[in-house]
This record gives structure tokens, sequence and C-alpha cells, in this order.
């Protein structure tokens, strides 16, 4: 099964990643965590600005659902935290894993730019930076999600959300 996990960037997605991963891996051992930022590092996808183009982009986002169908196909559970930006890599996910549980975690922008530590969404406003998804690359919202998260809040409790999260991924 691969548990995906999208939103914008500062949205939670690893926190909460790493508390689906690790409540998974204590019942399962078979479980890995995949971070999209992990896998750009891996694959030095990570070191110029063309590398955050859209066509850029796309590469990157089939790579990983390559990698994500490799692991599932070999009894491999799968947290999955990408930032997700096409809709037909999704659509993808859902045809293709032998099981696809999708989460949304939605805030909202202004909450985004507090939070963030990057200085992404700050420097795409300036003009400094190009290619920012929410900024200057258009984020639809995915419209299929199993579950949605407002993590507009500073108070989530990620260990609970995570417990919730595989109750109802595992009961699919």
């Amino acid at each position: 099964m691969v548990i995906w996990i999208t939103g914008l960037s500062a949205s939670g997605k690893t926190t909460l990643g790493k508390a689906v991963y690790d409540a998974w891996k204590a019942r399962e051992q078979n479980t890995v965590f995949v971070d999209g930022d992990h896998i750009r590092k891996i694959f030095q996808h990570d070191k110029k600005n063309e590398s955050y183009t859209m066509e850029e982009r796309r590469k990157n986002a089939d790579r990983i659902c390559d990698l994500c169908a490799w692991l599932d196909s070999q009894g491999i559970n799968v947290v999955c935290c990408i930032l997700s930006l096409f809709e037909e890599s999704r659509k993808w996910n859902r045809e293709n894993y032998s099981k696809y549980f999708e989460v949304f975690i939605d805030v909202p922008m202004d909450v985004l730019m507090k939070r963030e530590i990057k200085g992404l969404y700050k420097a795409a406003k300036a003009g400094e930076l190009k290619n920012v998804v929410g900024v200057d690359i258009p984020f639809a919202k995915p419209a299929n999600s199993d579950f949605v998260l407002d993590n507009s809040a500073d108070n989530v409790d990620f260990k609970k959300v995570a417990a919730e999260i595989l109750t109802k991924a595992q009961s699919r």
C-alpha cells in the first residue's frame, strides 16, 4: 500500500508523513518513508533553478511515482510525502498501486508564508525566485483525496492524525 501525502511547501507533509511512517513501521517492518526533497537530492535534481520548471517537476514526479510502484510491487508499504502537482500522477497512482490512500494537507497561503523556513514564498513574492508552486506556478487542490487535513492551526496532534489515517487507509 502507498499512503501519498501532498500539500504545498510548509504545509506539514514531512511531519505528518514521519508520524504515519513511525506508527506503521511499529506494526509492519516492511514500511519505508519517501520524501520528495530527499529524492531530489539523491538524483541531484535540486542543484539548479531549472530543476523546478514544470518540465523538470514532471520528471521528478514520474520518478517518485515509479519508485513507489516498484516498492509497492515488492510488498513494501510506502509513506510518500510530495508536493504532487500533477493530477495525472495521482490518477496514475490510483490505477497502478496495489492500494492507494491520498492525504491532502490544506493550509492557506498566508499561514504557509508565516511558517516556512526556506524563504521560498517570500523570495518568489519579491520576484527573486521563479517556479515556486503556489506563487507563480498554480496549485490546484486535489479533487479526490481520501483524507483532507486542515493544518492551518499550530496545535494539530500529528500522532493522532497519523493513527486516524492508518485506520482509514487499512480499512479500505
